[in-house]
């Protein structure tokens, strides 16, 4: 089942940096993270994710109970969220960003969902890019529907650009047997096909060029094309799945994001079976988002 590879890789991947959120690289590389810790930066249990997949449910949740993308459910079950915590694990709702937060307070004042995403230059953060997976398990899913799921909190077009990319490489990694370069240079070309009158993919110039072999040129802040960089890095210079997020997560700083996205294309990539299991039984409510990825699955299915 695919949608369990890809959600749990990115869980797995939230939950291993979630207790060293902010860390400089130079202090991992002295004590690195080997497997699941607990408390740390926001001080919670060991297995506990963070906005990132908790969004990520939301998203799931929202798309199973309307059987349908309908923006302004997703951004309702955003508010339950952020305000009441559903989709954590303790009803504790932390580590949410300044733009994901703007976006909820336009929708909750009245703004049209697609509209209340941030579109200056500095709302290019990840907030969007770490919750826009589960879009790449539907069927024939079109650019403009990614752009508005992206845009909800997130609507400058480089954050959207980069929410499509990321789901085109899902998307190859789920219908093709290629290496991970080959499924970002397949998924780059679409890219710069559809986009090619847009300035904004000259940010995107160093994953196109595979022009990221080098750690000292990799920054993981909370930037999305920082954030993407990183995550296409640890992919490419690793084999496989304990590797590249433990790579992705000892990077540093925003170390909770760089390690789900980068989960979600490794567990689809490598596969659920190649998720270290005491990993996954570390994970408190797993069992909720296993019946929950089933659902999801079904849903998808329908969609053929």
């Amino acid at each position: 089942m695919k949608v369990k590879d890809g959600i749990i890789g990115l869980i797995i991947g939230d939950a291993l940096g979630v207790p060293v959120e902010f860390s400089y690289r130079e202090t991992l590389k002295k004590n690195p993270v080997t497997g699941m810790r607990g408390y740390g930066t926001y001080n919670m249990p060991p297995g506990t994710w963070s906005d990132d997949s908790s969004m990520t449910i939301a998203t799931m949740a929202s798309i199973i109970n309307k059987q349908a993308i309908d923006y302004e459910d997703m951004m309702c079950e955003f508010l339950d969220w952020i305000e009441n915590g559903k989709y954590t694990q303790y009803e504790d709702t932390f580590d949410f960003g300044t733009t994901t937060y703007n976006g909820l307070l336009n929708f909750k004042n009245g703004t049209d969902p697609i509209l209340c995403g941030g579109s200056g230059e500095r709302d290019n953060g990840n907030g969007s890019l770490m919750r826009i997976l589960p879009l790449a398990f539907i069927p024939n899913i079109d650019y403009e529907t990614i752009e508005n799921v992206s845009g909800l909190t997130h609507r400058h077009l480089r954050s959207k650009i980069a929410c499509v990319f990321y789901v085109e490489i899902a998307k190859s990694m789920l219908e093709n047997d290629l290496s991970i370069d080959e499924h970002v240079k397949l998924a780059g070309d679409k890219i710069k096909e559809y986009y090619d009158d847009s300035n904004e993919l000259n940010h995107f110039k160093r994953i196109f060029n595979d022009d990221l072999n080098d750690e000292d040129t990799i920054s993981s802040k909370g930037y999305v094309i920082s954030t993407f960089e990183s995550v296409i890095y640890s992919l490419k210079t690793t084999d496989n799945f304990k590797d590249a997020v433990l790579k992705a997560v000892n990077l540093g700083r925003d170390t909770d994001t760089v390690g789900a996205i980068c989960g979600g294309l490794a567990g689809i990539y490598y596969g659920y079976d190649s998720i270290p299991i005491d990993w996954i039984e570390s994970i408190p409510e797993i069992n909720q988002v296993l019946e929950l990825c089933e659902r999801y699955e079904a849903y998808c299915n329908e969609c053929l």
